[in-house]
């Protein structure tokens, strides 16, 4: 039953993630011609070439890269991944019927700029906690990594600057130098809005008294802690290490039970962003 819940609260946030990636796609990158590279920004470079629409051109060669997913990695393609670029394709097909666009939201092409940039990272920071991608090229980099030892990111890098350089040609100037900055961005700004979804921060308390703490830790928080003894290097007097890793919202009920019942205790917190274990990322 537990099982059952878990995987439809994962659906449920890469549903909700894959309607953000649409919002930013559809909303603010087709209508700016805004080419960043991957799958969107050839189906924009084709769209501006032939008669269909850059949500066509997304469908049909999300559809074809996943296809040869299937042939090339068979079981180890995963089903998040299917389910995500299949929404997104539909989706943006969809959007393009019910809610037509026939030029930006707004005259400000650095405001959509961020917002094209910004949406699409959130949603590829749910996708990666939840061990999924968007498709397209990630499909690429997948068969990549499997069957070549070509630097994935280079080369993906160098593709997405293909299509930039294409921008330039097929648009004007201000799109392609547009798309440019938007492409060195990107990269930035997921790895960035990845790190801040994953953060925690490691407790490192030394006390004399470490019975209230680590019962707070494990009974109020839930959470688990590692305790060993040491002793003062200039007082020589005997301590209690406490080592424990909390979410941010639980960092600060910590700190706070620390300050009002163990003022005299020592806390070093550090942020980290890659937990793996028990609770956190890779774990359930």
């Amino acid at each position: 039953m537990k099982l059952g819940v878990n995987v439809a609260r994962e659906y449920l946030l890469l549903t909700l993630a894959t309607i953000v990636l649409i919002i930013g796609v559809y909303v603010f990158k087709f209508p700016n011609n805004f080419c960043f590279g991957g799958v969107t920004g050839v189906s924009i470079v084709l769209g501006s070439l032939f008669p269909h629409t850059p949500a066509i051109y997304t469908l049909i060669i999300n559809m074809a890269l996943l296809l040869i997913g299937f042939v090339i990695l068979g079981k180890s393609f995963g089903l998040r991944t299917v389910y995500v670029s299949t929404l997104m394709s539909v989706g943006l097909a969809a959007a393009e019927k019910l809610f037509p666009m026939s030029a930006p939201l707004t005259n400000q092409p650095v405001l959509e700029m961020i917002f094209a940039i910004v949406l699409p990272a959130f949603s590829s920071a749910i996708f990666f906690n939840l061990d999924a991608s968007g498709g397209g090229t990630d499909i690429i980099a997948m068969i990549l990594k499997k069957h070549t030892t070509l630097n994935i990111g280079a080369a993906l890098f160098a593709v997405d600057l293909v299509v930039v350089i294409a921008a330039c040609f097929v648009f004007d100037t201000q799109t392609g130098l547009f798309s440019l900055c938007g492409l060195l961005a990107k990269s930035l700004v997921v790895d960035d809005v990845i790190e801040n979804i994953n953060l925690c921060k490691y407790f490192t308390i030394i006390c004399e008294n470490p019975e209230p703490i680590c019962k707070y830790i494990t009974e109020d928080l839930h959470r688990s802690a590692t305790v060993y003894n040491a002793e003062g290097a200039y007082s020589q007097q005997e301590k209690t290490v406490i080592i424990t890793i909390l979410k941010r919202s639980q960092s600060v009920e910590l700190r706070n039970f620390i300050h009002a019942n163990e003022p005299t205790a020592f806390i070093a917190i550090t942020n980290s962003s890659e937990i793996i274990g028990k609770g956190f990322r890779g774990f359930n």
